[in-house]
């Protein structure tokens, strides 16, 4: 296990291009594998997670090949579908990939066989009894082998009939998207009925973008979604855009510090929902322009807690509560529920460890109070979980810090952002690296 020590710092300065959307990248990816025809995805994220999705649809009998750009260094994707997958020879392993597990457990009904999915410990703690009902209404056979509607996973192929599906809006939004990726390849019309409130209603806006530019007919109903079948996917090639949950650390490190830092490949008018922290820190009394090729960030390092509902960013969570470390007064965040029951819970998470930095944390049901202003002491060994976006998040407030911060299995960020430690001494942090802990 690799330890990661991260020195306080107070300044940033530098341009970064920010990862590719990890969102994005495992839709593209899957679309194109159920496509007939070659697909490209043009700057695609290569990360623990979308490779874990590139693996399962070449388990499927799926031709995917890495390609050389035009630029040197640049990668792409190219895809060959037949507009049929097949059975996989062996139980596919999504890793630590929650995406991969919700959409490939709906994508494999369309084999002609059975297919088993499993995962690490975290993913076999991830709710799936409500995708699995779902499948069941619309034709497919698909449970849990444990009976209490974890993975492991089996699905009985043949494809879906269709028809009316109700399906809770309240666990994951992965359910819907999983639900409308398949819906149009269905025998008959689906007419998908979400039931509660829709969480992260944004990953769902990114999935109905990239069907509506393969073509494929969705029609939004009150409570709901109307996807007319049979529809075909055809092949199309996809260009993969900057991502704002990977970029959000490090526009919380250029705001808790004074900084001038440039980064390249976002779109502030992206659907993505949390691109909604440019909003956030400005409120907090952050500086983000725009330019031709991404946002500048400037922060003073002077910050003020706001109040946020975390209800459709809950991968935001870990990062707003560093911030509110960081800054003068109270933050709270609050509609999150749903974020415990991420990689790890990202609200106990958070407290526990901010804590032990020397900052007070009051946990609440769906989120949490910080109350900031106070000097965040560090000299401690913190826990990431095994959580990316939790060892990121942690390195925010290490910046603030009186004394340098360890953090335990840092090198989790692969999942996401596998070049987020050296990103970061880019820009002017000091991070020393040991395996099996030890520093003095």
């Amino acid at each position: 296990m690799v330890y990661t020590m991260i020195y306080p710092t107070e300044r940033l300065f530098g341009k970064i291009k920010v990862p590719s959307s990890k969102s994005y990248t495992h839709r593209a990816v899957i679309l194109a594998s159920l496509s007939e025809g070659v697909s490209r995805i043009y700057n695609p994220l290569f990360s623990r997670d979308t490779l874990v999705t590139v693996e399962a649809c070449k388990a499927f009998g799926v031709q995917i090949m890495e390609k050389e750009g035009e630029k040197k260094g640049e990668k792409f994707l190219e895809i060959w579908g037949s507009g049929k997958i097949e059975t996989p020879d062996d139980v596919i392993d999504v890793e630590n990939s929650g995406t991969t597990l919700r959409i490939i457990t709906a994508v494999a009904c369309l084999s002609p066989d059975v297919t088993v999915l499993t995962g690490d410990d975290s993913i076999r703690k991830r709710p799936m009894q409500p995708l699995l009902d779902a499948l069941q209404q619309v034709g497919v056979k698909a449970w849990s082998t444990r009976s209490n509607g974890l993975a492991p996973i089996v699905i009985e192929g043949g494809g879906l009939k269709g028809g009316e599906v109700a399906i809770r809006g309240d666990v994951s939004s992965q359910f819907i998207t999983a639900l409308l990726l398949i819906a149009p390849l269905g025998e008959n019309d689906c007419r998908i009925r979400i039931l509660g409130d829709l969480v992260s209603r944004p990953y769902v806006e990114i999935t109905l973008e990239m069907l509506d530019l393969l073509g494929i007919r969705v029609e939004r109903e009150e409570g709901g979604f109307f996807v007319p079948g049979p529809q075909k996917y055809n092949s199309v090639d996809f260009n993969i855009p900057g991502d704002f949950s990977s970029a959000a650390f490090l526009i919380a490190a250029a705001a808790v510090t004074e900084s001038k830092i440039k980064l390249l490949g976002l779109r502030t008018d992206s659907v993505q929902g949390d691109a909604r922290m440019v909003d956030i820190v400005r409120e907090m009394g952050v500086k983000i322009s725009d330019f031709e090729n991404g946002i500048i960030v400037e922060g003073k390092g002077d910050l003020s807690g706001v109040k946020v509902n975390c209800k459709d960013t809950p991968d935001l969570v870990p990062v707003l509560a560093a911030l509110g470390a960081c800054a003068k007064g109270v933050m709270v965040l609050e509609g999150a529920e749903h974020a415990r029951i991420k990689e790890s819970d990202r609200i106990h998470g958070p407290a526990v460890e901010l804590a032990k930095m020397g900052v007070k944390v009051e946990e609440k049901k769906d989120g949490m109070v910080i109350y900031g202003g106070k000097e965040i002491k560090g000299g401690v060994m913190v826990e990431s979980y095994g959580d990316h976006r939790m060892a990121m998040a942690l390195s925010v407030a290490a910046l603030k810090a009186r004394y340098p911060v360890e953090i335990k299995d840092a090198e989790c960020v692969n999942v996401s952002y596998p070049g987020f430690w050296n990103d970061l001494e880019k820009l002017g942090v000091k991070i020393e690296r040991k395996d099996n802990g030890g520093f003095s």
